[in-house]
């Protein structure tokens, strides 16, 4: 659902922009006043599974295919302010290393991904949980919230492109709803079985990770962080060189409607790992490989100093 340059017009751009600022901003302000120095490490990592994640495209009808966008999976482990902060890390480095999103219109990429589609998420997981407790209302509702939260994003994207005068909204929202729709089973699927791993390994994680504003145990930490990593690696090796070529939703509509030759071919900012490709290296899966760990290990490190950045800020002022 990554939109490159070129679909969107001046004033759409202007106004996603804006809004993403305006919700980063926000997310800043609410993190800063309960932000655990123990739940710094688990932004990280969230961050590097996000990026992994959304390297690995599975298949649907029609030859399209989607990938996670982990809204849900990171506002049901840190809530919904970090999670904003998590994803706009990830879409950041993806527009500016990899070129995965157009540079003009990454407002719009956090703003969908990141924004509306953790907002959307997560107050339906958390109105399911509400209604039903226990282990089983945490699974239906994140399995409905990831859900909601792909069909609801992409609805939004076809909104930027209708706004734009790049496809009609009766045609596109059809279009965009349909195979999201579809794409959303996927993320459900894979989110609830993250979360059955989780809570089966590291319960506490879900008890206290989201609730507590100290944060999970550090002992927890100590465990759960390098084998998070471990797994991060082993799907960037393992998995990613050999996931599905097929065409994303968005790139199938703009394929079946016509307007995929508005993509700008040369964009202002030159990614230097463009399309996860390595510089020297002839491999496509070694170098999607090293392409993924690189992008995993800086959304991690960029997470890591983003967190901490917000912790000494809230501690010097006191807040």
């Amino acid at each position: 659902m990554h939109i490159p340059d070129g679909f969107l017009d001046s004033k759409t751009m202007i106004a996603t922009a804006t809004f993403s600022v305006a919700g980063i901003t926000q997310a800043l302000r609410n993190i800063s006043r309960h932000l655990s120095p123990r739940t710094i490490p688990l932004m990280g990592l969230a961050a590097a599974f996000i990026f992994v994640g959304q390297m690995l495209n599975f298949p649907i009808a029609g030859g399209t295919s989607g990938h996670l966008i982990g809204a849900v999976l990171v506002s049901s482990l840190l809530g919904p302010s970090a999670a904003v902060l998590v994803m706009s890390v990830v879409l950041i480095v993806q527009c500016l290393l990899f070129a995965d999103g157009g540079f003009l219109s990454l407002g719009a990429n956090i703003f969908n991904m990141g924004i509306i589609a953790v907002v959307s998420g997560y107050y339906v997981y958390r109105g399911i949980c509400l209604l039903i407790t226990g282990v089983y209302g945490k699974l239906a509702g994140v399995a409905a919230g990831a859900w909601i939260s792909t069909v609801v994003a992409a609805i939004c994207c076809t909104g930027e492109l209708a706004w734009s005068g790049t496809i009609g909204w009766s045609i596109g929202v059809t279009a965009m709803t349909g195979i999201h729709m579809l794409i959303g089973i996927g993320e459900a699927v894979i989110t609830m079985l993250v979360v059955v791993a989780i809570y089966r390994t590291r319960p506490i994680l879900y008890l206290s990770g989201e609730s507590n504003s100290l944060g999970p145990k550090k002992g927890v930490f100590s465990e759960v962080i390098p084998y998070g990593i471990l797994v991060t690696i082993g799907l960037v090796l393992f998995v990613s060189p050999f996931v599905t070529a097929w065409p994303d939703g968005l790139e199938k509509v703009a394929a079946m409607f016509g307007f995929s030759a508005r993509a700008i071919q040369h964009p202002l900012l030159n990614a230097p790992l463009a399309g996860y490709r390595i510089p020297g290296v002839n491999s496509i899966p070694l170098a999607t490989a090293i392409a993924g760990i690189v992008g995993a290990a800086l959304v991690f490190a960029f997470s890591l100093i983003l967190g901490r950045a917000v912790l000494f800020k809230s501690k010097k002022t006191g807040s």
